[in-house]
């Protein structure tokens, strides 16, 4: 999302030049990195629910699709996903219009 940030910092300041807010452009920059979170969640569920038939020999006291571990692990991920994303919202927030106006 860093990189997705610097990328679009003229974007962001020309959005911002022609009236958006500091909470729009955190809610854009939070919500596009907290879609890509929450799609690799539910890649990583599908997969490790295929895996299960795999892991069942290794796994002794646990039960191959034990839910409350699949909900806190994906809960987990996903919130550090939303606050990995959070400082970069916050740095493009801070954008000045005018900086990233003349950047190039």
């Amino acid at each position: 999302m860093a990189y997705a940030v610097s990328q679009r910092t003229r974007e962001i300041g020309i959005r911002m030049a022609l009236g958006a807010q500091r909470r729009d452009v955190l809610r854009m920059v939070v919500g596009q990195g907290t879609l890509l979170a929450l799609l690799g969640v539910g890649v990583g569920l599908a997969g490790a629910f295929g895996l299960t038939r795999l892991m069942s020999g290794l796994l002794f006291g646990v039960s191959p699709t034990d839910a409350p571990i699949f909900a806190a692990i994906s809960i987990l991920l996903a919130l550090v996903a939303a606050a990995a994303c959070y400082l970069p919202a916050r740095r493009a927030a801070k954008v000045d219009p005018i900086v990233a106006l003349r950047w190039e």
